[in-house]
């Protein structure tokens, strides 16, 4: 055999196996989206979302305070008005009082060193489900649309975020949000990470039950890229680097490895996110419970992807699996 043939000498031994790699996953790259709601006692288990719950404010003491303790470092929020009434324009979404900014504050307040990025759309708060403001005939009404987002966002760090992360999928809502915030003084103190290449997939469906946001009638594909497009998420992710996102993410993560890679070729200089989103998250799941495969391993395979792809961030519910797995 030639001698350029013998490869395996390179990764017989556990250390030199993970030399293999450009980069390994580590506490500081993970960010765990969770889901506050209205009702401060709150523990509501979401059947879909396994060991995944919707928690009220007073109770993000005890459910973050073991996490953090073991090195949780970021988290994501995601409101879930129960109670509010909701209208045409997502009135709730920047109410003072409501989960989202009570959230903020109390982490803040609970654990200084934790980075709180929050969720910046409207189809929680909307009567209608989508995620923007609509025209009489039921299409997106742009402009307005982005300009509440933008009002939404510099509210959020009014409260304290230290990131937004619009993931409504506007046209034009990136540059919007940066000049809102520049305007309001948090230019140079809240992080915007855009979703920028955010599909229209089949993959949200738990999150979708866990935060009471599917769309009352149509769908979201006419601003939710379609999943064959990767020539639109290379555009979208080159428009928002232009018009001042800090950080670009791709959702959904484990169908769109290609568009991990893009988005490092083409925003090279950038952060890049991805998420695991519950539908990913669901079947790794349901895959261990079947007995297809241990779910740690499959866990850290589906990630070592999105590693590999490129990305340096990654939202994930497997989060709390994580701080564990990385400390065995």
């Amino acid at each position: 055999m030639d001698i350029s043939s013998i490869l395996q000498g390179g990764y017989q031994h556990p250390l030199s196996r993970q030399w293999q790699s450009r980069r390994q996953l580590t506490k500081a790259m993970l960010m765990y989206p969770i889901f506050i709601t209205d009702d401060p006692d709150a523990s509501q288990d979401i059947p879909t979302l396994p060991g995944q719950s919707r928690w009220g404010v007073n109770r993000l003491e005890e459910f973050l305070g073991p996490l953090v303790k073991k090195g949780l470092q970021s988290v994501i929020l995601f409101g879930v008005p129960m109670n509010c009434v909701k209208d045409f324009r997502g009135s709730p979404a920047d109410d003072e009082s409501g989960p989202v900014i009570l959230a903020i504050k109390k982490i803040r307040a609970l654990f200084p060193t934790v980075y709180v990025a929050t969720d910046v759309c409207l189809c929680e708060y909307t009567d209608h489900g989508h995620c923007g403001l609509l025209h009489a005939d039921g299409t997106i009404d742009t402009a307005p649309s982005v300009a509440r987002i933008a009002q939404v966002a510099l509210e959020y760090a009014k409260a304290g975020a230290h990131c937004v992360a619009p993931s409504d999928m506007m046209d034009g809502r990136i540059k919007a949000i940066k000049r809102a915030l520049i305007d309001g003084g948090y230019g140079n103190k809240c992080t915007l990470m855009a979703y920028s290449a955010k599909f229209a997939s089949a993959l949200y469906g738990p999150f979708r039950d866990a935060a009471g946001s599917a769309p009352s009638f149509g769908n979201r594909k006419c601003y939710q890229l379609p999943p064959a497009g990767r020539g639109l998420a290379r555009r979208a992710i080159q428009r928002d680097a232009a018009e001042g996102a800090d950080i670009i993410m791709v959702k959904p993560a484990m169908p769109y490895l290609d568009i991990i890679a893009d988005a490092a070729q083409l925003a090279p200089d950038h952060p890049l996110a991805c998420y695991q989103v519950s539908g990913e998250f669901a079947m790794v799941h349901a895959g261990a419970k079947a007995g297809v495969y241990p779910l740690r391993d499959m866990a850290f395979e589906s990630v070592d992807g999105m590693l590999r792809a490129g990305a340096t961030l990654i939202l994930t519910y497997f989060t709390p699996d994580f701080l564990d797995w990385l400390d065995e």
